[in-house]
């Protein structure tokens, strides 16, 4: 019977990837996945998939009340930036700064941008939003084929400013805090090191596929409902462009103290965006509708996994699973990475991953003497490694909103963050061995 019920989680994260990979929406196909792990475990179906503690909707429930805001007033923003054409006027001042001879010099300024907002502590759903009209119009005009867009966007959130950079916000830097006693700062040299490898490993896969794509006379090609914007009809000038975003960020370093600050600052730069932009835009009330209507179905997209992810760690499977992969020989470090990187892949989750590792590896490893700010960059940097994977909501969104199916553009950002954070886990224990 154990058996079955391994083979009953495995068989569920192997239907979960098949069906979303084969367009199948997340939402459908978490619960038939997790009815695998149910039938397959001999759980009680009802109990587990409705009940009011531990269950398949506590889980898309309460990821739902705390971050449906966020997606709700990140896709506000976001139409507010496109339809006023501050995106525009964004755009056209980086292409005038970064000049349109070079794509390279574009893609690096986006992930600039990327890499700002989310060292900031800007939520990687918000920057989605904010990112997207800002880059629609620079890779029209210098016909960059849209498949490129998620390296950008994942080289500047999910790699050195997720996982390595001191004193980074990212949840994944700051769930270890709470059981280790550690920083936002844990292993600062270390640190330091990772986010070099990422950096500089990001910077030569973009530039390899960028080359490889042009060489392949690859030009912008997508199909999406935008928001329409007349290129010649008059647009707020960059300054005040800028002022809703620079806004955000201001309000997240001032109230970072302050309980949901990023709710606040969205809301800031909403009220501070419908008055900077009130001359641009006639229809303020149907731009906000079509910004909440947005938001509906990306958050319980990801929810849902969220909710598969619950259910399978609740399974008899998965704790012997979760048995095994601590009996990894070897260094204590290295079997904490892999089971680590397991589990990010198993739920689609580099956050969920460092929780789970948190709550249920790392007191033993602190057993064995190991220096605490070590085990937290070890995690955090290791969640990293699958967590691009067809079932995670981050990307379930990204593609979504973006219009790139997974065949077309998932294999970038999971070259770049997958392998970097390799590397990067290959340097920190490393440096470990010869330090420590």
């Amino acid at each position: 019977m154990e058996i079955l019920a391994i083979l009953g989680v495995l068989l569920a994260v192997v239907a979960i990837i098949y069906l979303t990979s084969k367009n199948l929406h997340v939402i459908v196909a978490a619960p038939v996945a997790s009815l695998i792990i149910l039938l397959t475990n001999q759980m009680n179906v009802l109990e587990v998939m409705l009940g009011q503690e531990k269950s398949y909707m506590t889980g898309l429930a309460g990821f739902l009340i705390n971050n449906f805001a966020i997606f709700m007033l990140g896709s506000i923003l976001a139409r507010y930036m496109e339809a006023s054409g501050a995106t525009l006027t964004i755009a056209n001042s980086i292409l005038k700064l970064v000049g349109k001879d070079s794509p390279y010099k574009v893609l690096l300024a986006l992930a600039l941008i990327t890499s700002i907002l989310t060292y900031g502590g800007v939520s990687i759903f918000v920057v989605i939003f904010t990112l997207l009209p800002l880059s629609r119009p620079l890779f029209k005009e210098l016909n960059i084929n849209w498949a490129l867009f998620p390296l950008p966007v994942f080289m500047g959130a999910s790699t050195y400013t997720m996982t390595t950079l001191p004193g980074t916000p990212s949840i994944q830097n700051v769930i270890p805090t709470k059981v280790l006693g550690t920083s936002l700062t844990a292993a600062p040299f270390i640190s330091l090191a990772a986010s070099s490898v990422l950096l500089l490993f990001g910077l030569f896969y973009m530039g390899y596929c960028l080359k490889k794509s042009l060489a392949n006379g690859e030009t912008y090609t997508e199909h999406v409902d935008d928001v329409v914007v007349d290129l010649d009809t008059k647009r707020p000038n960059l300054f005040f462009s800028v002022l809703p975003l620079l806004s955000l960020i201001a309000t997240i370093f001032l109230l970072n103290k302050t309980p949901n600050v990023l709710v606040i600052g969205l809301l800031v730069s909403i009220v501070l965006s419908a008055i900077l932009f009130y001359p641009y835009l006639p229809n303020q009330k149907e731009l906000l509708n079509s910004g909440a209507t947005a938001s509906i179905v990306p958050a319980f997209a990801t929810s849902s996994t969220v909710a598969f992810g619950t259910v399978l760690t609740l399974s008899a499977g998965f704790a012997v699973i979760q048995e095994w992969i601590q009996q990894i020989p070897g260094s204590p470090l290295i079997s904490l990475s892999v089971s680590t990187a397991l589990l990010s892949g198993i739920i689609g989750s580099s956050s969920g991953a460092v929780g789970i590792a948190t709550s249920n590896f790392l007191p033993a490893y602190l057993e064995m003497g190991i220096d605490p700010e070590i085990l937290h960059r070890v995690v955090v940097v290791a969640s990293a490694i699958l967590t691009v994977v067809p079932q995670s909501g981050v990307m379930i969104t990204f593609h979504n909103l973006s219009k790139l199916s997974m065949k077309r553009g998932l294999k970038y950002s999971f070259v770049l963050v997958t392998v970097g954070h390799i590397l990067a886990l290959m340097v920190v224990l490393a440096l470990v061995g010869l330090l420590y």
